[in-house]
């Protein structure tokens, strides 16, 4: 496929406007012949005669009328590009993907973006959820940039950084007046359990802090989300063991009363990126901001 030379086709609109080749060399700052030669190559590459001469004057042909039209689109479309990867060079444009859990997509991460989006409002970060696994392969297969997941998470070609520790806590109904301030796996191992569904990081840390202590939570009803384990609890349901992080705020821990968990029960949130990943300024950015979320909990 022929591919049109930027500098013959502005030195050819030159030629066109100044009306010969001595007054366009003069404004590009070139040779007279470097400018025949690049117009001459120009209509070589292209195959049809761009210039000719009338009385004194140079004037475009058809070919070149038409060519001149495109050439004025194509300055337009190269100066939208130039001005946008200004942007980029500043470090303040560009698209940056995300993947994280719903709880830290629902409860860490919107002051993080409300400020990124503040500070940097040309630079689009775009958030998506999906357990560990799915996310680590996300990142893995370089379909998400950034991923912060729930530990453990490993993969050879990741860069892992690990950022939080989020300790979890029982919640029962408001009104429940049973339970103190600190609850055991037995006291939990007898009661009805609203559970986080089989097979998520959340769950497999639950269980096995059940496990050591030589019980097994057998609970009334497994759910995957966590919003919605609050609300059956908060209808009296059951009880359950969520992130801290989901109930830190007053207003999302409305209609629940929270109980620490002995022994305590923590889990850690890292960031995974591909070790070849090229750090850009805009990713560099987010990147740190994720890794000042450890100073939040």
């Amino acid at each position: 496929m022929k591919r049109l030379n930027l500098d013959q086709l502005q030195t050819f609109a030159e030629v066109v406007d100044a009306g010969s080749f001595s007054a366009a060399a003069v404004r590009l700052d070139l040779s007279q012949p470097a400018v025949s030669l690049q117009v001459r190559q120009l209509e070589q590459r292209l195959n049809v005669r761009l210039i000719e001469r009338v009385g004194k004057r140079l004037k475009p042909t058809s070919a070149g009328l038409t060519l001149l039209e495109h050439a004025r689109r194509i300055d337009a479309a190269v100066e939208e590009a130039m001005q946008a990867l200004s942007s980029h060079a500043r470090g303040v444009a560009g698209e940056v993907a995300i993947g994280t859990g719903a709880t830290a997509c629902i409860h860490l991460l919107p002051p993080m973006l409300r400020a990124m989006r503040k500070r940097h409002p040309q630079l689009d970060i775009r958030v998506s959820t999906g357990n560990t696994d799915d996310v680590v392969a996300a990142v893995t297969e370089n379909r998400l940039d950034i991923g912060l997941v729930t530990l453990p998470a490993a993969g050879r070609s990741l860069h892992v950084t690990p950022v939080l520790r989020d300790e979890f806590v029982a919640i029962a109904p408001a009104n429940d007046n049973t339970w103190g301030d600190e609850v055991t796996p037995h006291t939990l191992a007898a009661a009805p359990m609203v559970a986080f569904e089989s097979g998520s990081s959340t769950r497999l840390l639950i269980d096995d802090w059940f496990l050591q202590a030589g019980l097994r939570m057998r609970p009334v009803m497994a759910l995957g989300s966590i919003e919605a384990i609050k609300e059956m609890v908060a209808a009296g349901l059951g009880y359950s063991i969520v992130p801290k992080m989901s109930v830190n705020a007053v207003h999302h821990r409305r209609g629940l009363r929270i109980s620490t968990l002995t022994p305590e029960l923590t889990r850690t949130l890292a960031i995974v990126v591909r070790q070849d990943k090229p750090l850009t300024p805009g990713l560099r950015k987010v990147l740190s901001a994720l890794e000042g979320l450890g100073s939040v909990l």
